[in-house]
Formats: C-alpha cells, structure tokens, sequence
C-alpha cells in the first residue's frame, strides 16, 4: 500500500469518526490498533517458526504457563489466541468493546519482567480513551470495529519506504491542525529532514560496530529510526546499535516506543524515558537500585528536532553541568537549552545534530554569550540553512547545526541550501539529490560558489560572532541585466554569451558556429535552425558519442548487480554501490550535475528496491504470483470492497503484454485508437453544422452528442433518396454509420480487453524463469538505462533555450521600435484625414492629428 492509499482510507474512516471522539485524540486511537495488530502478527509469526500448526491456536491461553513463559521470554509478551487482532475480525457481529479492554489488562499483566520498560503502559493512551468511542457499549463497539477493519489492510511488514506510524501521525496532525493546534507539529521530523541528518551521522559512526544513539525530544521517534536504516549500510551487525528516547508527552512517548519496536528492533535495545528533557536529565541510576545502576549515558550521536522557542525555567541551574561551562539560554527561548543538553550527552568522539529555528545564528543576549563560547572552543561544525516552508506547523526558516567534540580546529561550514527543494503541496520538499548534495558538502568539506563556504574564527569575531548564513554564502540570484547599447542597435552582448561557460567548456568550438561577431564586444546568432545547428555541430556529436560509450555497457552492469545477485545482494547499500558507480562513469563530463542523474536513480530505486524485498522475503516463485484488485464500490448505503480484476504481485499487467503478448495488445490498441478517431469525427460533424441545422433535433440537450433513434428515424423518411455532398443528409448518414461502428467497436475491445487480461494473468502464472528474468531486465535495468542515455538531449534542449531566450532579449532595438511606432502614427493620420463629419469632429480630429 503506497502513501496516497494509505492517507485515503485513514481519512475517509477519521470522517467516520468525527462525531464520535475529539478529531485531534483519533490519531491515538488508530496508532495504538496498529500497534496491537503488529504485535498479535508478531507472535503468531514466532509460533509458526516453532512448530506450532495452525490447530494448535486456540488452545492458546494463560493457562498453558509453559507456552506462556516461553513466547514472554523470548519476543518479551504474551497474547492469548482469544485476543489476538485476527481473533477479533474473526468474531464478526460477537466482537465487542469488552473484547479490546480485557484483551489490553491482559497484555499488561503478560509482559517479561526484562521487557517492562518497553512495554509497560505502552497502550494506556488507548485503554483510557475507548470509553470515548461512543455513549454505550453498542457504539463504542460499532467505531472499533471500524478501526480494526480499516487497520487489516495497513502495512506491517517493514517493507515500506517510509515510517508507516510516523507518516500516519504526520498526516493525522496536518489534517486536524485546526483542532491539535500548531504546536503539534513540533514532534513530527519530516522524513526527508530527518534522512538528511541521519546521513550526515551515520557517514561520521560508519567505522564503528557498536554504537549508541539518543534523541531527547524523540516525538514519534523517526529520527531514531532513520539513523538505524542509514547505519544499516555500515554496519556487519544490525543489532548492534542501542536507541535512547526520552519524550515528554506520554501519548507521544508511547508512540516512540512502538515505532522502535515495529521497525525490527530488538526490546533490548531499547531504552526510553517520559519525563521533561530540561527538568530531569536521563538518570544515573535506576531508581530502585542506585549504587549498583550508575550508568550516566554519553552517546555515539545526539539528534533532536526540539519544539522552537519555548519556555523554560532556567532558575538554579547556573551549576547544571550541561550548561555551566557556556551559559543559560534565556527563559523565552530554550533552543540552545536543548542545544546544550545535547552537545552534553555527546561522546568525545561523538556527533549531534539540531533542528533549530534561524534566530539561533544572530539573537543577541544570553544567546551571543552561548554562541560565541561554542565557536571559541570549536563544537560548531556545520550550519546547514534548510528551505522554507520544510515542516508542518511553521513556515519560519529553520537550519540544522551540526556539532562534534574533539575537533582540531573551530572553522564552520556554511551551507545555504534554501533553494534546493520541490513543491509538495502547500510545503516544500527535500529530494533524494538535494540530501546527497547537502551530505556530499558536509562529508567532503567542500566549498561550493553559492551554496558553501567554510569560515574561520577571525571572521566569524569579526562579525561579532554572528552566524547568519547569508553573511558568509551569497546565493541570491544575479538580477536580469539589459545591455543599453544592444537595446539600441540590437546584437548580443559576448558577457551574457559568457555567462554559458560550462557549454563553451564542452563544446569548444561550437560557440563560433552559432555566433557572428559584430565587435570586440557584440555578436549575433546565425539565422539558420539553432537546434539543427546544435545538434548537428561535431563537439555535440562527440559529446554524444563519448556519453553513449561511457553508459553503453551499464545495462549489463546493472543486469550483473540486481538480477544475477538479486539472493544475496544488500538492499540498504545497493543504491550506494549504484550511484558510486554512476558518478565515476560522469566523472569525465563535468557539464552534467551528478546529483540530477542520482535523482533520475533514486526515482527508479523506489520501485526496485520494493520488488526486491518481495523477491528475498517471498522468493522467485513471487514474480509468478497475481493479487485481486480489490475497489470500494457503493452497495445501497455501504461501500463494500468487491474483486475488479487481477493485479501483478510483481509485473504490472502493462509490462507483461507490451513484452509478451505484444500481438493482442496492438489489435485492442487499433481498436481503441479507431473508438478515438470516431469520437473525433463525431465532434467534427457536430461543429460542421450550420445555424440552422443545429435547430434541429439530432442531438441530445447539451449539444454535444448525436442521438441516433432520431437520425434514424430522420433518415427513414428520406426512404432511398441519395443525400448530396456536404448536405445535412449526408453529415447525418455519415454520423449514423460511425455510432454504429463504434458500438460494434466497444463490445469487441470489451471481449479483447476481458480476454488479454485472463491471458496476461495466465501468462504471469505460467512464466519461465528465462522470461521473468527478462521482464525483471525490462522493469528495472531498462528504464533507468535509458532514462540515463537521455541526459545528452536534456541539456541540448537546456541550452537550445537559453541561446533562445539570449536572442529574442534583443531581437527588436529601441530604433525599430520607435520606426514601428512612427509609421503606426502616419498610418493613424492618414486613416484620420480620410474620415469626415460636421465642423466640431473635424476640428476635433485636426487636434488629435496634431498630437500623433
């Protein structure tokens, strides 16, 4: 299930909801189903793998102690048969909202006393607000059976590319802002944010094999969540990373901890906390046994996405260690609190990152002090400027800062990369390539004109300390200039022509080609086609020729990487070894953005990557496999979810026929592209007819359609008269015969398409292993290969515009302009001294001609 499904049926069963409970408290009501859910699938997946048979389920209870403590001891709780989530949809119209609240009391009760801290609590949220799913048992009942309906066909598995509880918390919060109030956004890390850190901390631990990583304001705990699937491409053990979480609402604390546990990872490698982050430290010890539990936690990594600006109590703390050795942040802003508490919890060779708002780089104050105290002693690495309108809740400009202990010298880089990003409705997006950009910069420690630059201290004093970015990082776009003298005399001045260096650069003898000189200064593009002229140049040519050779054997490359390894290959650090590969074969054409084909692999990847978790979890017999499309159709007053036909559980139906069964796809294609070409014709008959003719009524009210029982019954009359060329009779005729052919036409595309969807499906069934190792080519090499062969023609058509645009800026000169306008006014007076009227027009016109 893909985001836009998943969003469908979230909302279309909140608007269920909506009388029944606050819209801002339902997001807790289906995240903790979920969860549920989850863990009833995650036992009954650990029995299977023990030998227990399908039979055996029901006879699972709490009075089997011997089952019970062994399923407690080994996946950290116990759920009996009778209250597992399957049970529950099983029961049909027995189910009730007892069902739920014995079935949560009783989880409580089963939980292994090593897994308390897990899972202790983790469905109060829940448990005490079903009472407001309705006013009796009946209704409270009836919304939860709603819930567990919609929660069946939500994803469980992992397998997504993206946080299924985070996004669903996200959308949630975004659908019910007006009710949850702007600050809820303060939990929630976009993903693409929340990857962005997550490389920048994963490329730093990447040498390490067993690490610790703790967020103290972890919301719905996505943050944690990426780091572990970024570290995962490092790391030889995936068990070896420990997550530390402490959230300050309980709801949202209790969404952390099932978010941790739902992505895979193992209860003991769990730690979180509840409790207010600035106000109570993690503790030293366990309260119940402090001399022998002092363990203070200094972490591999320290992320947080902190709520911005808010108050705090700074009161006694001047001795606080966290903040003793930088000063207090002000009581109305506790950004550099948490910055402080963060930077505190940091190993000496360890890394934080912060989502901070922009202020943090120049608010005077206590926050000068602070500023300035951490870049005297270097912890300041990096300030990463974010785009606009990036998080949910807050359009105000926000950066990431990036912080490390153990630095040998204080220099910061500065990154402004408020440009790179794309529309997503009314927010804006980070994409895979401006991640990589941003990462790339900070691993790299490079200087980019426009986008980085890496500061010393004497400059950072010398602007008192003051770290805003546009201070050190230019990027403004150059205001468009006019050339006076070419508004006056027309030709093109050679710096706007210097301005496409890059395009000199590769082609270095093309410039010439399509330039006359008219000075040491001016030049005029060549009259002739610029594209044939482009195209057909030789430094174009091999150009082409050079980008075709170096990309001419990676299909094979990418056939040899995916397909023939497709068992055993990595999915987490595939992509890498895939984008390594592709920026060494662009290495020799600097005129291409790496980071544009990168883009062009992470689209394709999405898809690759899904199919080959398919593959490895389901194995080969998946690629032959077929699923019922399911569609919600309306059945008196329900929406009922009836089959509409199959769906390829790998190969889409499309592929398949195109690749396969090419012959019966081009005969329906023919007689859909027929159905068009007399849908056309039709139209074209309808707008032929005269005023008088469209008196007439061969047409349905709208105008837009022929009705045939009254141009038969028209025609009839005319018995067998012939109608003459272009006579209304004729249209008629002609009208008549084409309704007929296409009713025809649509009653056998209906028995081909019926029939090429049983065959695809037979087809699909029935695949060789030779051919669906062909398809797997066509569906993932080929795409990607030929999308990447395209690059050429894309800046050729970059640059065909811009040279475009550069000659109609100054196509027409201020001298023909003022010709046009001259010989517009002697037209305009001559047209007026041919009109006449009596003696005040005239005398009127005479002063009118007077001012042209």
């Amino acid at each position: 299930m893909n985001k836009q499904q998943l969003a469908n049926k979230i909302w279309e069963s909140a608007n269920k909801m909506r009388s029944k409970i606050e819209a801002n408290e339902y997001k807790d009501y289906i995240l903790g189903f979920i969860f549920y859910k989850f863990l009833s699938e995650k036992e009954l997946k650990f029995l299977k793998e023990n030998d227990f048979q399908e039979s055996d389920l029901p006879n699972l209870t709490e009075d089997d102690q011997t089952t019970v403590e062994f399923v407690k001891e080994r996946i950290g709780f116990f759920i009996s048969y009778e209250n597992l989530f399957s049970t529950w949809l099983q029961m049909g119209a027995d189910f009730n909202v007892s069902n739920v609240r014995d079935a949560l009391s009783a989880f409580s009760r089963l939980i292994s006393p090593q897994h308390k801290k897990v899972f202790n609590g983790i469905f109060d949220t829940l448990q005490t607000g079903l009472s407001k799913l309705g006013d009796s048992a009946g209704s409270q009942t009836k919304a939860i059976s709603d819930l567990i309906h919609l929660i069946r066909d939500i994803p469980m598995d992992s397998r997504q590319d993206y946080d299924v509880l985070g996004y669903i918390y996200e959308y949630l919060i975004g659908k019910f802002a007006a009710n949850a109030g702007k600050k809820a956004g303060e939990f929630y890390t976009p993903h693409e944010v929340s990857l962005l850190m997550s490389e920048i901390v994963a490329n730093h631990l990447k040498d390490r094999e067993a690490i610790q990583i703790y967020d103290p304001t972890s919301g719905s705990g996505s943050l944690l969540i990426n780091i572990g699937r970024c570290m995962a491409r490092y790391l030889n053990n995936p068990n070896g990373i420990k997550y530390y979480a402490q959230e300050l609402k309980q709801n949202t604390y209790n969404l952390t901890r099932m978010n941790l546990v739902m992505r895979g990872i193992l209860p003991d490698n769990i730690f979180t906390r509840n409790a207010d982050t600035l106000e109570n430290d993690w503790p030293f010890f366990d309260e119940s046994d402090p001399v022998h539990t002092y363990s203070p936690l200094y972490a591999d990594a320290v992320v947080s996405n902190p709520p911005y600006s808010q108050n705090w109590d700074p009161s006694n703390k001047e001795n606080d260690p966290r903040y003793s050795s930088f000063g207090l942040a002000p009581k109305t802003k506790a950004d550099y609190a948490f910055l402080l508490h963060d930077l505190y919890h940091v190993k000496p060779n360890g890394i934080m990152a912060i989502v901070l708002p922009h202020g943090v780089l120049f608010r005077g104050g206590e926050e000068g002090q602070i500023r300035r105290n951490l870049v005297e002693q270097g912890f300041i690495d990096t300030i990463i400027g974010l785009p606009p309108n990036i998080f949910f809740g807050t359009g105000i400009p926000t950066i990431i800062m990036v912080l490390r202990r153990g630095r040998e010298n204080n220099d910061i880089l500065f990154i402004d990369a408020s440009k790179g990003f794309e529309k997503d409705g009314k927010t804006n997006r980070l994409r895979a390539s401006d991640i990589r950009r941003i990462v790339d910069t900070v691993v790299e420690r490079r200087e980019v004109p426009k986008f980085s630059r890496i500061v010393g201290l004497a400059e950072i004093a010398a602007n008192d300390y003051n770290l805003n970015i546009p201070r050190y990082v230019d990027s403004s776009e150059s205001a468009e200039s006019w050339d006076i003298y070419s508004l006056m005399f027309g030709g093109i001045p050679n710096s706007e022509i210097d301005a496409l260096s890059d395009f000199w650069q590769a082609f270095p003898t093309l410039r010439a080609s399509l330039f006359r000189s008219l000075s040491d200064a001016y030049s005029e593009l060549h009259p002739d086609s610029l594209r044939s002229r482009i195209e057909g140049h030789q430094d174009v040519q091999h150009f082409i020729s050079r980008f075709t050779e170096a990309f001419a054997n990676f299909g094979p490359f990418l056939k040899s990487q995916l397909i023939d390894q497709w068992e055993t290959l990595e999915i987490p650090r595939e992509e890498n070894v895939l984008s390594a590969e592709i920026f060494h074969r662009l290495a020799a054409f600097p005129l291409v953005d790496p980071y544009e084909a990168f883009q062009l692999l992470d689209d394709e990847w999405k898809q690759i990557a899904g199919d080959l978790e398919i593959l490895q979890t389901e194995g080969f017999n998946a690629l032959r496999k077929v699923d019922p499309k399911m569609v919600t159709k309306k059945k008196g007053d329900k929406e009922v979810e009836v089959q509409d036909g199959w769906l390829g559980h790998v190969f889409p139906f499309d592929l398949v026929q195109k690749n396969l069964l090419t012959d019966e796809t081009n005969q329906l294609t023919q007689m859909e592209e027929r159905q068009a070409e007399i849908a056309s014709e039709l139209e074209e008959l309808l707008d032929s007819r005269s005023e008088e003719e469209k008196e007439s009524e061969m047409v349905n009210e709208a105008g837009d359609a022929f009705v045939l029982k009254e141009i038969n019954k028209y025609l009839k009359e005319l018995k067998d008269q012939k109608p003459e060329p272009g006579s209304f009779e004729e249209k008629l005729t002609r009208a008549a015969d084409l309704i007929a052919e296409d009713k025809t036409l649509r009653s056998k595309s209906k028995k081909a398409k019926d029939a090429l969807e049983n065959t695809t499906k037979e087809t699909i069934e029935s695949l060789t292993d030779e051919k669906a190792l062909q398809l797997l080519e066509q569906k993932w090499v080929k795409p990607l290969s030929d999308t990447l062969l395209r690059i050429p023609s894309v800046l050729l058509r970059t640059l065909t515009a811009k040279l475009q645009a550069l000659g109609e800026k100054y196509a027409v000169t201020f001298e023909q302009v003022e010709t046009q306008i001259h010989d517009t006014q002697d037209e305009l007076s001559s047209m007026l001294a041919d009109l006449t009227g009596n003696e005040f027009d005239l005398r009127g016109l005479e002063e009118f001609r007077r001012w042209l």
